[in-house]
């Protein structure tokens, strides 16, 4: 995962019921494919305001990567999956998935 700057990003104003299933469907596979599902292990809520969005219900967030919460995870305008994470001096940061990392899934 490659970590970018939010202003060279161009994210979505609405996401479909189809774009935000597929962004639950990869998160799934990506924590580990949880017995007690997604919805259990990281609640997740639809939200749209700046863009659009699925965020994390849980505060602070799903703990990855050592010191990263979770925050949310969205679609850019050229159909790019982007998760966005907290990191331990509260700075978003946000991190395009390569189509690679989605093909080892």
């Amino acid at each position: 995962m490659g970590t970018v700057s939010v202003d060279m990003l161009k994210f979505k104003k609405k996401l479909s019921t189809i774009e935000q299933f597929a962004i639950k469907d990869f998160l799934f596979k990506w924590v580990g494919e949880p017995i007690e599902g997604l919805d259990d292990f990281l609640p997740l809520e639809y939200t749209e305001g700046v863009f659009a969005k699925m965020e994390t219900k849980l505060v602070p967030g799903l703990l990855i990567h050592g010191d990263e919460h979770f925050r949310y995870a969205t679609i850019t305008e050229s159909n790019q999956i982007v998760i966005a994470v907290l990191d331990s001096n509260e700075e978003l940061k946000h991190r395009i998935i390569s189509l690679d990392e989605l093909l080892i899934m």
